[in-house]
């Protein structure tokens, strides 16, 4: 394919921190009290509990586990940055939290957070056999009626890249790419991992007027 401007969707890259250590700390502590507030807010007959991990490359991972009364235990995680985000610009934080733990649902039973890859060979093993062909397929699904490229690349800033994109967007911007460590991090936190390259799909066509 031949790929014009390339637009790099990493909305959850890392990012750094200019914050002094105490008022992290007491961000962090809002952020978690708010998260919890906002589940226990749409899931009142639920138990709700939530921790914090500290992450060396992605900062503050948010830990939320739902137990609904059925006695199924769901599990999601978020960044911080993300978090930070919905709750200063969207308007309902609470409904935007529980639609992650309402698609857990969906899939029924105990939904935990997936266990980490304990080497390169078993990374590259998930990534290979799951995550870039459940990618690929879920992204032309959510395409039908067009042509979608998907395909893995190297990236010099980010590494290993997933790449998608329209063909028949001949002039401008016409192909997305996500790091693949972005997409593992989405998988490990229980979230659907295609969906950011999706969003970065959809900003293509808008900025074309096809949406």
């Amino acid at each position: 394919m031949t790929t014009n401007n390339v637009e790099n969707t990493n909305e959850t890259e890392p990012q750094p921190q200019a914050i002094p250590d105490e008022e992290l700390q007491r961000l962090i502590q809002v952020l978690l009290d708010n998260g919890m507030k906002a589940l226990r807010f749409k899931f009142e007959n639920d138990e709700v509990d939530g921790q914090v991990m500290m992450h060396e490359l992605y900062g503050p991972i948010f830990v939320f586990k739902l137990e609904v009364k059925d006695g199924n235990n769901l599990v999601c995680g978020f960044f911080m940055r993300e978090l930070l985000n919905v709750f200063q610009n969207n308007e309902d934080p609470a409904l935007w939290m529980a639609s992650f733990f309402l698609d857990l649902m969906d899939r029924g039973g105990d939904q935990l957070l997936p266990s980490p890859p304990q080497n390169e060979e078993l990374a590259k093993a998930v990534i290979d056999s799951y995550l870039v062909p459940t990618c690929a397929k879920v992204i032309r699904e959510e395409f039908p009626d067009e042509q979608v490229y998907v395909d893995l690349d190297f990236n010099e800033e980010h590494g290993p890249v997933l790449e998608a994109g329209f063909p028949s967007i001949s002039d401008g911007n016409n192909i997305c790419a996500m790091p693949i460590h972005i997409i593992m991090a989405h998988y490990l936190l229980n979230r659907d991992f295609a969906e950011p390259i999706i969003q970065g799909l959809y900003r293509i066509r808008e900025e074309h007027g096809l949406e």
